[in-house]
């Protein structure tokens, strides 16, 4: 059985969250998402208006990990948040 997670890890997890270039994130994999001959990158900010992020040695399911990530981790914590409270009010 795992530990349950401590305020401080989820706190430190938001920080680093917040801190990260603001979303949406998006996989850009050449010869899936474009043509042969483009670059395989991570698609940043609103407009796209950020510097494109790119993984050396990445493989396409970690692309889409980590730009995933920039939308699914604010999600899951605020699960997490709302989980806690309904198990403080019973």
């Amino acid at each position: 059985m795992t530990q349950p997670l401590e305020s401080e890890y989820l706190k430190a997890v938001q920080k680093r969250c917040n801190s990260a270039t603001k979303g949406p994130w998006i996989a850009s994999i050449e010869g899936r998402d474009h043509p042969l001959g483009g670059d395989t990158v991570i698609l940043r900010g609103t407009n796209r208006d950020k510097d494109d992020l790119y993984l050396i040695g990445g493989t396409a399911n970690d692309y889409d990990f980590v730009a995933n990530a920039r939308q699914d981790i604010p999600m899951l914590l605020q699960e997490i948040e709302r989980l806690q409270a309904i198990l403080v009010n019973k």
